[in-house]
């Protein structure tokens, strides 16, 4: 910006949380209490007693990262209205959507999410919208190439009448987005764009039911023609081109799928977005990135603004790398039945790590420093083999640009400008066309070799949540990041509506976060040897320890009926007084929790669906996550990154509506563990009550007590076991979990004999 800006563009604001505070320091008191107790009391009780010291152990410390990553919550207000002063100086801003599977991403949620891109309130001259095929899908192409046409009338319809969703299968079918103008006019246009609109939805959906979507011997399409999905040349082509450079024209469009070659690895998603970083700098070169999923459109058209509030409003040197806003979903199931919606964790532990260096990069809704991509240090050196002595200011020799940024001369003379702080191309306003055979040269799946793609600059590889990974890298450098958090959300998605679906990518969420915690760039290491924050650390332990929950809520799953089966104990009496200290620990924490939830306006069943899908979760997906982690250190198995089915909002009637919700199973091993403990608790329970029939009472109340919860808890999976079809545990499942149920229960009568 050139000129000086009078008034802050945003507020940093702490936010009171006193209660919170108190409850969550009572808890850690009570949970030291029991860990003394318990070592105190260790001579006179047994084995059961010791796992339960073990287990308790590890939730003390997990309680201590929460502790410290709630501690401080803040939240960012931003005034966008003080940009439009400086209208003309805004710095351009490239916009990139990946698809990856036109099955499980269906075009026409990609089409939406690329329309609502370009219909935001930023000039249109600034903008670019790349959108990455790894699909390399001609029924995404011709998706994209008619949803342009519609884009010509769809988008001066939003800025002529000020549409706040300007998503159109959210703005024509959402009865909260009904027209609330009556004017003759607005009513005649708004016709013809729901008509226009219906036209578009029909022609991709035709085009769907098709082998072929279109006539790939058409000049459009012939590059199409002859290729294999994982074996193409790069495909770069200029959709929308706004060339005489109107602020009130339409963005820039361009549609890009990377060469794929059977030799050279992709790296999934990380590979894709660093093609599309390295195609933009080649014809854009905007020093600002948005990133965002394909299913995830602009819920707020004045989102760029409140981005560029926060990214161009920071005091020197305490710039943020990059501005996330909160993964929130449209058409949330009600009292969010699956767990995944997250609200609450967004809220309470979102908020508390903006009070330290700043929220986790979350893979999409996130507006990127480009120059941040390439490995720049706050104080302007690079992280190219060490930080080079060589390097002043951001400069690097031309033989260190193309050490670390490949042998294209046009991008190394893009990634210049942007380290020495430039904006854009030289030749702006410029001819995207120009910029083709650099494009291509840097799409090309060779290109990588040799350079620090994926290593030191862009996203970086090595695990299946490279988000995490990129966003703890540059956190690592010491850079800050801040949580954009207008009203409205800034992005709505669409979360799985199915347990096999929600679960597979809770699992590939975890697989990629261990491969993290098992690496170099294990936060801990970030501390000791370079600028991640202490605090910063334990906040990303959070996310990271996910994986290995499972180990210690098995265990201390499994104790009470391991208990009651073997006759022993690893809770006190009720008579005794360190009882009431358990007892304490539960009625507060679960009081706690519940009036977190109650605060934001949830309710008390949705508090107890995120409850016991915490658990359900826990045993399936991080437990089968620790398992992909391990298998691959060993070099058995090798982490593919699994595509979430991706649907939009189904009308009431619709098969997927009767379903949403409702917790449905498959053939899948990931179930086995949660239905064996089921089983086993099924046998305990029996046993305890024989017990109390023959007026035996070994079995403690305590953990009586616990064997119901656990078996509330899974009540899904208790049903499941006398349903049939997608709602009832398969067969196959219930023969497995009940094999090693029987073991389980063998061993403990072994134990007890002994």
């Amino acid at each position: 910006m050139a000129g000086p800006i009078s008034l802050p563009l945003y507020e940093k604001l702490p936010q009171k949380n006193t209660v919170q505070r108190v409850l969550d320091v009572t808890i850690f008191v009570l949970l030291l209490t029991l860990l003394a107790y318990r070592i105190l009391s260790l001579k006179s009780n047994g084995f059961s007693w010791f796992f339960a010291l073990l287990c308790e152990s590890w939730f003390t410390f997990v309680w201590v990262v929460i502790l410290s990553s709630k501690w401080n919550p803040v939240v960012y207000r931003t005034y966008p209205e003080r940009l439009l002063f400086w209208i003309d100086e805004l710095p351009p801003v490239d916009m990139f959507v990946t698809t990856a599977d036109p099955t499980l991403e269906p075009p026409i949620i990609t089409v939406n999410t690329v329309l609502s891109l370009l219909a935001v309130d930023y000039p249109a001259n600034k903008l670019a919208c790349y959108v990455s095929d790894d699909g390399c899908s001609p029924l995404t192409f011709y998706a994209l190439l008619e949803a342009s046409k519609f884009a010509k009338l769809w988008v001066p319809f939003c800025k002529k009448y000020g549409i706040h969703t300007r998503a159109p299968f959210r703005y024509f079918y959402d009865e909260e987005e009904s027209p609330h103008d009556n004017s003759t006019e607005f009513i005649r246009e708004y016709t013809k764009m729901k008509d226009e609109y219906e036209v578009l939805r029909r022609k991709i959906e035709d085009a769907t039911e098709k082998s072929i979507p279109c006539d790939l011997s058409s000049e459009e399409f012939v590059a199409f023609s002859d290729i294999e999905r994982r074996n193409h040349p790069s495909i770069i082509k200029v959709i929308l081109e706004n060339k005489e450079g109107l602020v009130d024209g339409l963005p820039h469009l361009i549609y890009v799928s990377r060469e794929k070659c059977p030799k050279h690895p992709h790296h999934y998603k990380a590979g894709a977005l660093n093609v599309l970083t390295r195609v933009s700098g080649a014809m854009t070169n905007a020093p600002f990135i948005l990133n965002v999923d394909c299913d995830m459109y602009a819920n707020n058209s004045q989102i760029v603004f409140h981005a560029m509030c926060l990214l161009l409003g920071c005091k020197k040197g305490q710039d943020f790398a990059f501005a996330q806003s909160p993964q929130i979903f449209y058409d949330g199931l009600k009292d969010d039945p699956l767990g995944n919606q997250l609200v609450s964790t967004q809220k309470y532990i979102g908020e508390g790590i903006s009070g330290l260096q700043g929220p986790y990069y979350s893979g999409t809704g996130c507006f990127h420093r480009r120059k941040v991509l390439y490995g720049l240090w706050p104080d302007g050196c690079m992280e190219t083999g060490g930080r080079s002595p060589n390097c002043v200011a951001g400069k690097l020799t031309d033989e260190g640009l193309r050490q670390s940024f490949g042998h294209s001369r046009e991008f190394s003379k893009t990634v210049e400008r942007i380290l020495s702080g430039l904006s854009g191309k030289a030749d702006c306003p410029y001819d995207l066309s120009s910029s083709a055979e650099a494009a291509n040269q840097v799409a090309d799946c060779g290109y990588e070799c040799g350079t620090s793609w994926g290593t030191k600059i862009g996203w970086i590889y090595g695990s299946t949540s490279e988000d995490v990974l990129t966003g703890l890298r540059i956190h690592a450098r010491g850079w800050r990041s801040a949580e954009c958090k207008p009203d409205p959300p800034a992005f709505l998605g669409c979360a799985p509506s199915g347990g096999p679906a929600s679960l597979t990518q809770q699992k590939r969420w975890v697989t990629g976060l261990l491969e993290i915690l098992f690496s170099k760039n294990n936060p801990f290491i970030a501390t000791l040897t370079a600028k991640l924050q202490f605090r910063q650390c334990l906040a990303y332990m959070y996310i990271l320890s996910w994986g290995l929950r499972w180990i210690p809520e098995l265990c201390y799953t499994a104790l009470p009926a391991y208990c009651i089966i073997a006759n022993s104990h690893f809770l006190p009496k009720v008579e005794e007084p360190a009882f009431l200290i358990l007892a304490a620990l539960f009625a507060i924490y679960n009081l706690h929790s519940l009036l977190e939830y109650c605060r934001i306006g949830l309710s008390i069943r949705t508090w107890w669906n995120n409850q016991r899908m915490g658990r359900i979760i826990t045993m399936t997906a991080w437990f089968f996550g620790f398992l992909n982690v391990i298998l691959k250190l060993l070099g058995l198995f090798e982490a593919v990154f699994e595509v979430t089915q991706k649907n939009q909002s189904s009308a009431p009637g619709d098969d997927n509506h009767k379903d949403a919700g409702r917790f449905t199973f498959n053939e899948s091993p990931i179930f086995v563990p949660a239905t064996t403990l089921v089983l086993v608790h099924l046998v305990a329970m029996v046993k305890a009550l024989l017990n109390l029939t023959h007026g035996r009472h070994e079995s403690r109340i305590g953990e009586v007590i616990c064997n119901v919860w656990v078996l509330l808890c899974f009540l899904p999976f208790l049903k499941g076991l006398f349903k049939k079809g997608k709602y009832g545990i398969p067969s196959s499942t219930i023969c497995k979990s009940a094999a090693l149920a029987a073991v389980f229960v063998h061993l403990c009568k072994s134990v007890s004999i002994a």
